[in-house]
């Protein structure tokens, strides 16, 4: 390795620690105190209940982690978006499991509580997968109560999906260790199987102090619908247990139990690791990615054997096409091609930008992975389309709409991995949130917003600076770099991975290392679901 690639490294890594410093905070849910009182109630944290449950032997592959990062500062915010959550193993079933984490406001619902919850709803329902839901919860977080109740994508949109999922086949667990209250108490009735642990664990649509305040009734919120009462009176629960881990242990029986999944059948042989080592991943982005770098040595350090076999080598080489397989399972990877590229016309290209001819190998590309059932896997790059005369003249916005409606079209899993940059309609065309991918992680040197910082800010400053010139106010040249520094900083903040993290743009932001292992849990995932619909386009603009 050479002092560039040492220093690429070195910056590289350095983002990786602060990404674990901060993951380290998170992991505290609501802090040391919280979690102590969690110990004298003889209760798991969320954290601990999960690991408890899930097979040591199997990765678990967390989503969301970031979710709600340095949001809702006065509210004294809301850490992983007061839900740990993720993709594990269970009595060697994979499968998503869903934590309330009661140390963050008791578990309240904020907002990005509800949005992380339906993702991994959506990632449940999109796979066929098992869903453990670890109740303990106070419900929706009521001075934020309009923000999380009433609409489409808000709290009551869990109960809706309870259902569709149960109509669907997949099964339901629900494990109530604490409180579930008010709506809440919905989802462990509307699981397929409802566990309970006594003395902690209660379900009801109104507590003790508002049953008084409504109808008068003094009553204690164990004989109101403590595990007693709903195991052996009203017959909502199914199983009562004098500790968690009694819970947490039935929970894999019953998983233990389920019958083999029909598979979608993507093709999978034996594994090989990549012959170049994956740990020199660090070293291959250049610092503050400013630089060019051949996005293929990266793709040659995450696929088996590192081997990858173009499609259209010679053509639109600003994006990479071509097949792999990753820990086995066959793969088409669309990458963003980050080197300075000469066409055979002679025309220089620049990396990270998509052109008509990579659009249009691309789009074409995408087709063939359909027509023959291969996963797609996106690796993002990408700066944009490119603009001027010549591309506009050419037709870019069409050939644009063509990679685009590939891939909003495509019925085969895709898994999207920001890399690098991802701005503007590259975005889109490189399978951003917005089309669906079945997972989506970014590395701590991801940028995603809709254009570069240096290109927004400065069209941001022009603008304010020719308001005020309009109103009479001419700036001076420092004011105007003050007002272009201010509007950099505050637009970069915006663009870092944790805030696309904070709001569940991506699912997680990751190791690079790890890149290897989370294509191929997102594959496995994808596998368990059968109904792949068919393959149409619409109308291609020519």
């Amino acid at each position: 390795m050479n002092l560039t690639q040492n220093r690429n490294e070195d910056w590289m890594k350095l983002m990786l620690s602060e990404m674990k410093q901060r993951m380290e905070k998170i992991a505290l849910g609501g802090g040391k105190k919280a979690i102590e009182k969690q110990k004298e109630r003889n209760k798991l944290t969320a954290r601990e209940r999960i690991e408890y449950l899930c097979d040591k032997n199997q990765p678990f592959i967390e989503i969301g982690a970031f979710a709600g990062f340095d949001m809702y500062q006065a509210e004294g915010g809301c850490p992983a978006g007061g839900t740990v959550a993720g993709v594990g193993y269970i009595s060697g079933r994979q499968c998503v499991i869903v934590a309330n984490d009661q140390t963050v406001k008791a578990g309240a619902w904020f907002p990005i509580t509800g949005k992380k919850n339906l993702r991994m709803q959506e990632i449940a329902m999109e796979n066929k997968l098992p869903i453990i839901y670890l109740v303990d919860s106070a419900g929706v977080f009521l001075p934020m109560q309009d923000e999380i109740f009433p609409d489409k994508e808000h709290f009551g949109r869990v109960f809706r999906n309870n259902a569709r999922m149960s109509a669907m086949g997949i099964t339901q667990i629900a494990a109530v260790m604490g409180a579930c209250v008010a709506g809440g108490a919905y989802l462990p009735i509307m699981s397929d199987e409802t566990l309970m642990v006594e003395g902690n664990g209660s379900i009801f649509l109104a507590g003790s102090y508002l049953v008084k305040a409504a109808i008068g009734e003094d009553i204690d919120n164990e004989t109101l619908g403590g595990a007693i009462t709903h195991t052996e009176i009203s017959g909502i629960a199914d199983y009562k247990f004098a500790t968690e881990q009694e819970c947490l242990d039935q929970i894999k029986k019953i998983m233990s139990q389920l019958g083999s999944p029909v598979k979608a059948g993507f093709d999978r042989i034996t594994p090989a690791q990549p012959k170049k080592d994956p740990n020199e991943i660090y070293g291959l982005i250049p610092e503050g990615n400013l630089k060019p770098y051949d996005m293929i040595d990266i793709i040659e350090r995450i696929v088996d054997n590192s081997e990858f076999n173009q499609f259209k080598q010679d053509y639109g080489k600003t994006i990479l096409c071509g097949y792999a397989r990753i820990d086995g399972w066959a793969v088409g990877i669309v990458a963003n091609q980050r080197l300075v590229c000469k066409s055979k016309k002679g025309e220089m290209q620049i990396g990270g930008v998509i052109y008509n001819d990579s659009a249009d190998k691309a789009a074409r590309f995408i087709m063939n992975c359909n027509q023959k059932k291969i996963p797609l896997v996106f690796l993002q790059d990408v700066t944009g389309f490119m603009v001027g005369s010549r591309s506009e003249h050419s037709g870019i916005i069409k050939d644009g709409a063509k990679l685009v409606n590939a891939v909003a079209n495509s019925v085969v899993p895709k898994i999207t991995i920001v890399i690098g940059n991802s701005y503007g309609a590259g975005n889109y065309a490189m399978c951003g949130k917005a089309y669906d991918p079945r997972f989506i992680y970014a590395w701590p040197s991801a940028k995603i917003a809709v254009m570069g910082g240096d290109q927004a800010a400065k069209t941001l400053a022009q603008i304010q600076v020719a308001t005020m010139k309009a109103k009479g106010t001419v700036p001076t040249p420092e004011e105007e770099k003050t007002l272009l520094d201010t509007i950099k900083d505050r637009y970069n903040q915006q663009t870092t991975p944790y805030y696309a993290a904070a709001r569940l743009w991506v699912d997680e932001i990751i190791d690079p290392l790890k890149t290897r292992q989370v294509i191929a849990e997102g594959i496995h995932a994808a596998n368990h679901n059968p109904s792949i619909e068919t393959f149409k386009t619409g109308v291609f603009q020519v």
